[in-house]
């Protein structure tokens, strides 16, 4: 069905509410846009030129409503959302909004999927990456920033798109060609409710799929592929020597021993994945079966992959004096992306702490406390690490920050160069979500990064006498 004089409801005037009404708009519904701020309602004023109503704060559909399209971050239980399901009204968000006008082209683009709890962001735009090296016309978008209904209105061909699982979680009908879920572990809880919850919600994306991409090495991704993928092929990729039907290293190469079941195709040197690290040869495996169920020719992965940038606050060096150096992975937002991180360095330094979203720590903390050199603390569930580091590394010294901000993290940020040895690492790996100091994770990065260069200037210049 069309959406020419539909009356739809946007709940929520952020990014993706902007950009699903802009598209109603554009596709001849009649749109009206609801949100709880006066201040982002504001900011869409120029839609109403257009014909949108912008009503501030509703807790039901308007009369004659036909469709609620929510903003990702809206929880079901929101008493909006509940009232349309009450009243009958369909909910869907705004991937399932693009998928639903991509399919009303003469030729819809291709959609590649990835999603998981990490890694997400850096394996489609290493996907990305590849296909554009094999001059595919192709754009990341979703989770990774650019709404996916952007895209679709652009005309792109293929789209790498990154998923939540708040976006799968309102997506009825969305099918990919392929995707993968990446991983799976303990985030979000306190939106799903449950762990199985929130795997049900990521195993949305194997449907309807051509090619199910999953990761052999993770429980999760395996089981969810066998109960969700129906008639797809399965596809899987392993960190170990790869079988038939995976990608994987071999020696000094990554392999694909799937799409070319009669020998073991070489995709790119191991050399090729940057940042280097156990998770990004996995990721870097993921988006290779991804480009290679589109067709990607094989020496295009590898250029891909040496041409690929990395994103800002994922392992990124911010800064090195004294033979310590200052690493920022404030995109580690959960237990799962901070294991990673830990793993990558065998003295450390760490800085954690944030919103746990219902997450535990202690079997991070279990599981690396023989790299802990000492642990900084920040933000609200700092109690909870603190009592983790006292279970599971009892002489490992803890210092907690009481304060928020930039000036809380450039505190933490001394207090761990105090700690900090020659050939130690000052890490940022929060293992929790940032909004309770921060704007978000990218703002945290930032901080640390400011705070790290301001520590190292500090202690330039008592050594110069300055």
């Amino acid at each position: 069905m069309g959406f020419e004089g539909r009356d739809v409801l946007v709940a929520g005037a952020g990014v993706s509410g902007r950009s699903a009404a802009e598209a109603l708009l554009a596709a001849g519904a009649e749109v009206t846009v609801t949100d709880s701020s006066a201040d982002r309602l504001a900011a869409l004023a120029s839609l109403q030129v257009q014909g949108a109503r912008l009503v501030p704060g509703l807790t039901a559909p308007p009369a004659g409503a036909e469709l609620v399209v929510t903003s990702p971050g809206w929880r079901p239980d929101a008493p909006l959302l509940a009232a349309a399901v009450a009243a009958g009204v369909e909910v869907i968000g705004e991937v399932e909004l693009a998928w639903r006008l991509d399919r009303e082209k003469a030729e819809p683009a291709t959609w590649l999927a990835v999603t998981g709890t990490n890694g997400k962001t850096t394996t489609v735009g290493m996907l990305e990456s590849v296909l554009r090296q094999a001059g595919v016309d192709v754009v990341a978008c979703g989770n990774v920033g650019l709404p996916v209904v952007d895209a679709v209105r652009a005309g792109h061909r293929v789209l790498a798109v990154e998923l939540s699982s708040f976006q799968l979680h309102w997506s009825d009908s969305l099918a990919p060609l392929a995707s993968v879920v990446l991983n799976l572990a303990e985030d979000h809880l306190d939106w799903h409710g449950s762990l199985t919850a929130y795997g049900a919600a990521k195993a949305r994306v194997y449907r309807g799929n051509a090619v199910a991409v999953a990761n052999a090495d993770d429980d999760w991704s395996t089981r969810l592929a066998e109960d969700a993928a129906g008639a797809a092929r399965r596809v899987s990729y392993t960190l170990a020597e790869p079988g038939p039907g995976q990608l994987g290293p071999s020696g000094t190469h990554l392999v694909d021993r799937a799409f070319d079941p009669a020998a073991a195709v070489p995709l790119a040197e191991l050399a090729d994945v940057h940042p280097a690290g156990p998770h990004n040869v996995a990721n870097a495996l993921a988006a290779a079966a991804l480009a290679r169920a589109y067709g990607v020719p094989p020496e295009a992965v590898a250029a891909g992959l040496r041409a690929f940038e990395p994103g800002a606050h994922r392992s990124v060096p911010v800064g090195e004096g004294g033979g310590v150096t200052y690493v920022d992975d404030s995109k580690a937002t959960n237990p799962h992306a901070a294991a990673a991180a830990l793993r990558a360095h065998p003295r450390v330094v760490w800085i954690a702490g944030g919103l746990l979203k219902g997450a535990e720590v202690d079997e991070l903390v279990a599981a690396h406390a023989d790299r802990l050199d000492a642990v900084v603390l920040i933000g609200q569930d700092r109690d909870r690490f603190a009592a983790a580091v006292a279970r599971h590394a009892p002489d490992v010294p803890v210092r907690e920050v009481l304060s928020g901000d930039d000036a809380g993290m450039l505190h933490a940020v001394r207090l761990a160069s105090g700690f900090a040895r020659p050939g130690s690492v000052v890490l940022l790996a929060p293992a929790a979500a940032s909004m309770d100091m921060f704007t978000d994770y990218a703002h945290r990065g930032r901080a640390f990064a400011d705070a790290a260069r301001t520590v190292l200037a500090e202690a330039a210049a008592t050594v110069h006498g300055g």
